[in-house]
């Protein structure tokens, strides 16, 4: 009998913080991974007998993009008796992560020119999966400018296919840019790709250091809809992003179930954000950036609940 063979993924931005915890988990799925990143891959978030390879990649270089998309995963495949080609889907994360890092044109060019480079040479080589990072900041309040207390929501809960995103920033604009782009290729080589607006990611070692903040001033938390990502769990979203085909173009929330909060949702947000309407009825404790779509769509089942990791 045949061995099968390994999906094969490049993913890029894996040395950030999301993909260090992204791509360990897609490598205990079984998947071939080749990272494209400024920075090596940090081995002490590996796998115990699992390895990733790293080729430094400027993806605002449409050059370097297909090639790097085009290339071998390691060393190692020069034994194969040929080029494996094109890899099985793209999952694209890289990007300046937010604004301030470098002056805004640059996150502008880099974030919409990489996002584009990468989609382009997938489509033309083939690749019918590709998953792309966006933002929660394309719902108009994280990177808005103003005092938290003068920003409000259109609505709750935040909802990917009838919220009007409208930001005022660089970055969440480069965000959404992205999501146009990704449709447009959608729509002309009729594949698969996915934009998941992530939210805030949320490491392991941050629940100890940061919920006590995030739970006990949730005014702090306006501007991330007091909902999170858990870095792990955003490993899984990824991975059932993969195996769901035949979507076409979708925006999925990558988001936990729950509000950061010690109040149920519907009172706390009718408490707190009065002004802003409630356009359904919402789970007990819900999270604003609201995950049923990914949930139902996609199957997720979030293992990373913060009650876990911290007690108010």
């Amino acid at each position: 009998m045949a061995q099968s063979v390994s999906k094969r993924i490049v993913f890029t931005g894996g040395s950030g913080k999301a993909g260090r915890h992204v791509i360990p988990y897609l490598l205990q799925q079984g998947y071939s991974i080749l990272n494209l990143d400024l920075t090596p891959f940090p081995e002490d978030h590996l796998p115990t007998g699992k390895s990733v390879y790293t080729t430094k990649t400027d993806l605002s270089d449409s050059g370097q993009t297909f090639n790097a998309l085009s290339s071998l995963f390691d060393m190692s495949e020069f034994s194969l008796p040929a080029h494996p080609g094109p890899p099985d889907a793209v999952i694209h994360f890289a990007a300046c992560a937010r604004n301030m890092i470098v002056p805004d044109n640059e996150t502008f060019r880099i974030n919409t020119m990489s996002t584009y480079n990468v989609i382009e040479a997938a489509c033309k080589l083939g690749v019918k999966k590709i998953i792309i990072a966006s933002s929660e900041t394309v719902y108009g309040v994280c990177f808005s400018q103003g005092r938290d207390e003068d920003l409000s929501y259109h609505s709750f809960p935040l909802d990917e296919d009838t919220y009007d995103v409208n930001p005022m920033d660089t970055y969440a604009c480069s965000k959404l840019c992205g999501e146009h782009i990704a449709r447009t290729f959608a729509r002309r080589f009729n594949n698969d790709i996915y934009a998941l607006r992530i939210g805030n990611v949320v490491e392991p070692h941050e629940y100890e250091r940061d919920f006590p903040k995030y739970v006990g001033q949730p005014e702090t938390r306006k501007r991330n809809a007091w909902s999170y990502i858990d870095a792990r769990d955003l490993g899984q979203i990824c991975d059932l992003a993969v195996k769901k085909d035949g979507l076409g173009f979708q925006v999925f929330n990558a988001a936990n179930d729950t509000i950061t909060t010690t109040v149920p949702t519907k009172r706390f947000l009718q408490e707190n954000e009065p002004r802003t309407e409630i356009t359904r009825e919402m789970g007990e404790w819900e999270a604003p950036l609201s995950n049923q779509k990914i949930r139902e769509v996609l199957g997720f089942r979030e293992e990373h609940d913060w009650r876990k990791y911290y007690k108010p």
